[in-house]
């Protein structure tokens, strides 16, 4: 779990992933609910805004790290398709960088209608594990190893259906937009080595960020909507 840790502690830590979070916390209410919460960020985040913030996680060394780093959240280990909350319990519902890792996604936005009060407000994030621009300066070799870890998900091209995933199970006012993170430097180092392993390839991402030359960019897709009365 630790090298996972490490990943989500570099993303998040990045000034355009604190201002992505931002946006998704707006008009969430009250009560808020975060699934798939990982290490807990999102709910401290909003436990200190005042919010009753709640964050489920199937990983219980997950949870355990998110009770140590937020204490004033409320954390439990669960599976986002059998929450352990009751009908019309919160005012928010987030999942973010979680439906991907689910066979039957759909499954996860009809829990989420099932918890929120009327008119309240769902938010979807994540990226199109397809969708990965990178620099390189073998354009093929890298396609390849982009789709290959996209291909060992269950579901890698969800961001693109959140919309109708929403519109499928009664919620109404639904948008998207699109936030695109960039870097040019070596913190992004361990995500690629996540996608294409030690090697050639690489090691000329290294020398790219050592140099100055890296880019990579993850559009980011955001879908929120009201759930119908």
């Amino acid at each position: 779990m630790s090298t996972l840790l490490t990943m989500l502690d570099t993303f998040d830590d990045l000034p355009q992933a604190r201002n992505l979070r931002e946006h998704t916390y707006e008009a969430l209410g009250d009560t808020v609910l975060d699934v798939g919460c990982g290490s807990g960020r999102a709910v401290g985040e909003l436990a200190g805004r005042g919010v009753h913030a709640i964050g489920v996680d199937l990983d219980p060394a997950m949870i355990e790290v998110a009770t140590e780093r937020w204490p004033a959240g409320e954390f439990h280990v669960a599976d986002v398709t059998a929450l352990p909350l009751d009908d019309g319990s919160v005012t928010g519902y987030r999942a973010d960088k979680v439906l991907h890792a689910l066979a039957e996604p759909s499954q996860a936005v009809v829990e989420a209608r099932r918890v929120l009060a009327r008119n309240g407000r769902a938010v979807l994030i994540g990226q199109d594990w397809d969708t990965f621009v990178i620099d390189s300066d073998d354009p093929g070799l890298t396609r390849e190893f982009v789709h290959a870890r996209a291909d060992g998900m269950p579901n890698p091209r969800v961001a693109r259906r959140y919309r109708n995933l929403l519109l499928d199970n009664g919620f109404v006012d639904v948008t998207v937009d699109v936030r695109t993170i960039v870097w040019t430097d070596a913190t992004v180092l361990p995500v690629l080595a996540n996608i294409a392993g030690e090697g050639t390839w690489l090691d000329d991402q290294t020398a790219r960020a050592r140099n100055g030359r890296l880019f990579v960019a993850i559009p980011i897709f955001i879908a929120s909507g009201t759930r119908a009365e």
